[in-house]
């Protein structure tokens, strides 16, 4: 199991002990978008949806799932969140929703899952309030386009 942090040397999944890293800020940001027929794209836009704010509601969806993420992905660390932001934006082009999400802390491990979970859950919230007209809507793209902070430093997707 060579490179993968998560496993023992047995090879038995276990939570990486950060008690020794040093205490940094960190930032990661995520993106992935929910794509839908142009006429959900048109109803979500002009905030026609029968069950609400589709936007506002996802944005704080994803607010509360990042501060979740430690009790749905098993070997996460319960972090210190001192900022999360989800940006909703429709795009005609999609059609659909692009979803961006922040996540910031002071800590001694990174947030990208924080902030891969803000956008996962804003995109599923997007569908469950969209589904009674669209049930072919597609969840994508989900990925961390930047992470800084700590010992591996900077990286930002291509």
């Amino acid at each position: 199991m060579s490179g993968l942090t998560h496993f023992d040397g047995k090879g038995d999944a276990h939570m990486v002990d950060v008690s020794d890293k040093a205490v940094t800020s960190r930032v990661a940001v995520a993106e992935g978008w929910v794509r839908m027929k142009p006429e959900t794209h048109a109803i979500i836009a002009e905030g026609r949806a029968k069950k609400g704010d589709v936007l506002g509601v996802a944005r704080l969806a994803g607010i509360m799932g990042a501060k979740q993420c430690a009790t749905l992905i098993p070997l996460c660390h319960p972090l210190p969140i001192t900022k999360v932001s989800v940006e909703l934006t429709t795009d005609a082009d999609l059609p659909g929703v692009r979803i961006e999400a922040t996540v910031k802390t002071t800590g001694q491990t990174g947030v990208e899952m924080e902030a891969l979970t803000a956008v996962n859950v804003a995109a599923l919230t997007v569908y469950d309030m969209s589904k009674a007209v669209d049930k072919d809507m597609e969840i994508g793209g989900i990925r961390v386009i930047l992470k800084d902070g700590g010992k591996s430093g900077r990286y930002e997707a291509r």
